[in-house]
């Protein structure tokens, strides 16, 4: 990750020195220089949007609110592929390159958790131990840390970023991964930079040098104060503004149907409209529309007061500096309209299909935003405040540092972005006032709009479970049984296969519940979809046809058996029966114990022994085609109306569950579990569903779906229970307790001695003699 960063890195920067070159080189003609202002970022943001949308268009956007669904557990397809990863850098490189207000923090996340997924598959090649899901959580975890840590040179910062941003609960082992890889891109990242003669040693990435030994006045704290509350109502304000363009955008259905057409047109427009703001000659230059981001950012920091110092000292504006001054406008308009300008532009680019982040323009603008007030304390207070013996001048390059700080981490709800800030400037001079700012714009902002990753989810209505926020007290009167899908389809120990069929049919869930019997409904496991499919497909499949033929057709004296039929016999072991079902789920029972436990398995009564099949099967491999040729006349036979029959018949019989993966101990719930509870489970282990069950007896299920229209206060999907919050007190109340004890104590007695598919234990009988689905 490191060295895609760099590589990225030298690529966007040789786009913005080529855009500066065209320009300057043009300065003869205005218009030309216009025309070539405006043509080169919609011509790169019109390529990196169709180059995306043609590769892969989950690519386009940030990458952090579908990191944080996946780490929830939820299987995002296609979003961690090489497809996506190639599309992602090469959109992001152009994107960048243009000069738009977009920035690469949350696409590196993405990025990271592609390059981890990719070598997990590479390194599963090797050995099993990556394939497991809960590794690659973990994986995923680290590779968020390692995304923020190479992109801003910020390991430390990097690690909680990811762990406030994507994580509801995280896991302590995972931390030191995280830093471990962090802190190695961080320093490759630096080392390479080094390397490539662009530093002299390993620095911060926007390194200031605010003195050490006075750098604060206690006086100014409130307006570090300020500077953090106000950094609160614009960060609400930016998630506001973005959420209501995309919005809009979707319900003009006009205007939505026609760029769906034109998906290409909207990038350049929105692209066209900014550069033509920006271009430096025109409105560009009342708010420094010359200067790249990074050239934005180094100026803003810096240390030195930009209005003038005293009564005879005029400041002098050098080198990338002279970008702020005009000669009909003080610096204050300059910083005013930047702000102003740049919060609507941003807001509007982030929306742009292509992959970009909202990280680094809400960065600029705080940093902007605190430059505006540290000038302005400066022109307040030209002397500095007033200590005991010696005058301090205010340093407004710290103002800047803390309304980046603050601005970026209200619009993420972070609080993480101090110690960015810290690790990116390379000093702590201002930690107290940065925290402090950082603190109170975090409070103003959650109380007033979710972070912008969660206008993102739900936006795009990904299936995240969103936090029992400020509030929601009146939700914790809330049970499952008030929320949960009472009627839902399950399978029966004793059903048949045409019951199966017809589950299939008729619900799309994953996981079916595998009960007793109809009439007790006890809980015995759970049985994935594609285990009863294979069940059905096994059992209707046409090698099992065939073979249950070729049985019928065998004359009754079993011991003439000819070569032919021998051979025939060994084809139809070898490659059609079991190993057709073994291929598809793992037996719970010994293939030794398992070889003579169905019929159609075994071989006919008074055949060879399997011994002679096997050796035969190893040494005669000319009598397979003979085989399939027989098997093709036999099947022939049939019309399809016998197949329909015989099919017919396979439906009605019982379903032997021998060789189903069943999992006997599925997440459960009790119906009387708090809504708060029940969300403190799901957002821990990931689940995206639970049954609900009452003394072991199935009564609903809830999942996702359910526990966020609960906790959105919007209970009216179909299948869903709405019942008043204390209803489930009054009923537990109303109840008698030993009419529960009593029918658990008939349950106990009626099934203690039921067995349940699963492995035998030594002595041939099962492990223990204990009911299911306690």
């Amino acid at each position: 990750m490191a060295l895609v960063s760099w590589a990225m890195d030298f690529a966007i920067a040789t786009c913005l020195q080529a855009q500066k070159w065209m320009y300057g080189g043009l300065d003869t003609n205005v218009l030309l220089q216009y025309m070539a202002w405006v043509t080169y970022p919609t011509v790169l943001i019109t390529f990196s949007a169709g180059f995306t949308q043609i590769l892969a268009p989950q690519a386009v956007g940030s990458g952090i609110p579908e990191m944080k669904t996946i780490l929830r557990g939820v299987v995002l397809k296609e979003y961690l592929t090489f497809k996506t990863f190639v599309a992602k850098v090469i959109g992001l490189t152009c994107a960048l390159g243009s000069g738009m207000p977009l920035g690469k923090e949350g696409p590196f996340v993405h990025i990271a958790s592609m390059c981890a997924t990719l070598l997990s598959r590479f390194l599963s090649l090797f050995g099993g131990f990556y394939e497991n899901e809960a590794r690659n959580i973990e994986m995923l975890a680290a590779a968020c840390a390692v995304g923020v840590g190479c992109c801003f040179a910020a390991p430390i910062g990097g690690v909680l970023f990811s762990i406030e941003v994507t994580s509801t609960f995280f896991a302590v082992r995972n931390y030191w991964r995280g830093f471990f890889a962090a802190t190695f891109s961080a320093f490759i990242f630096r080392v390479l930079a080094v390397w490539n003669k662009d530093e002299e040693t390993i620095t911060a990435l926007f390194k200031t040098r605010f003195r050490l030994d006075f750098p604060f006045d206690l006086q100014e704290l409130p307006a570090f104060a300020v500077i953090g509350i106000a950094s609160g109502f614009g960060g609400a304000l930016f998630v506001y503004f973005n959420r209501k363009i995309v919005k809009f955008m979707r319900r003009q259905k006009a205007i939505n149907r026609f760029l769906m057409k034109k998906r290409l047109l909207f990038p350049a427009l929105v692209t066209l409209i900014i550069s033509t703001l920006t271009f430096p000659p025109g409105f560009g230059q009342f708010m420094a529309g010359q200067l790249t981001q990074k050239d934005t950012l180094v100026t803003l920091f810096d240390n030195q007061t930009w209005t003038k110092q005293g009564i005879n000292d005029e400041f002098e504006y050098l080198g990338i500096l002279e970008a702020w001054l005009h000669p009909r406008s003080n610096v204050f308009v300059t910083l005013v309209v930047f702000i102003l300008m740049k919060f609507w532009m941003s807001a509007l680019a982030t929306t742009i299909p292509v992959p970009c982040g909202a990280f680094m323009p809400v960065f600029v603008i705080g940093a902007a935003f605190g430059r505006l007030v540290g000038e302005s304390m400066a022109a307040w207070f030209p002397d500095g405040i007033q200590t005991d013996s010696n005058t301090y001048r205010i340093v407004p390059g710290g103002y800047a540092v803390v309304g980046a700080a603050a601005l970026s981490g209200a619009v993420t709800h972070t609080v993480s972005t101090a110690v960015i800030v810290f690790e990116l400037t390379g000093q702590m001079s201002h930690i107290l006032p940065v925290m402090i700012a950082v603190i109170l714009a975090n409070a103003v902002a959650q109380s007033l709009q979710p972070s912008l990753y969660d206008s993102i989810i739900r936006i795009k209505k990904l299936p995240y479970l969103p936090e029992l926020g400020w509030g929601h007290h009146e939700k914790y009167n809330v049970r499952v049984e008030d929320i949960m899908v009472r009627d839902i389809h399950y399978v029966t120990l004793n059903c048949k296969y045409r019951d199966l069929q017809q589950v299939l049919h008729s619900t799309k869930m994953k996981n079916l519940p595998l009960v007793e019997s109809a009439e007790s409904m006890i809980l015995l496991g759970s049985i994935e979809r594609a285990q009863v499919g294979a069940l059905l497909s096994t059992q209707l499949s046409p090698q099992r046809r065939l073979l249950m033929l070729r049985q019928n057709v065998l004359p009754e004296d079993g011991h003439q058996l000819s070569d032919s039929s021998l051979r025939f016999q060994v084809s139809t072991e070898t490659s059609s029966g079991a190993p057709a079902r073994t291929s598809l789920r793992k037996p719970l029972k010994p293939a030794l114990k398992r070889a003579s436990s169905s019929p159609a398995d075994s071989p006919p009564a008074g055949g060879t022994d399997q011994t002679g099949i096997a050796l035969k099967s190893l040494f005669c491999a000319n009598a397979t085609p003979e085989a399939f040729e027989e098997e093709m006349i036999l099947g022939d036979k049939m019309t399809p109306a016998e197949i329909r029959e015989w099919e017919e018949q396979q439906l009605d019989q019982l379903v032997d569950f021998s060789n189903a993966k069943i999992d006997p101990a599925p997440f459960q719930l009790v119906e009387h579990t708090s809504l708060h509870k029940t969300h403190t489970i799901f957002s821990l282990l990931g689940l995206d569903h639970a049954f609900v069950t009452s003394i072991g007896r199935l009564v609903g299920m809830v999942s996702l779906k359910e526990l966020r229209k609960a906790i959105e206060g919007s209970l009216t999907g179909k299948g869903v229970k709405v019942r008043p919050p204390l209803a489930s007190f009054r009923d537990s109340t109303a109840s008698s307790s030993e009419a529960d004890t009593a029918a658990l104590r008939r349950f106990w007695e009626r099934h203690q001695h039921h067995h349940m598919p699963r492995e035998a234990g030594p002595g041939g009988d099962e492990d223990d003699n204990t009911p299911k689905g306690q």
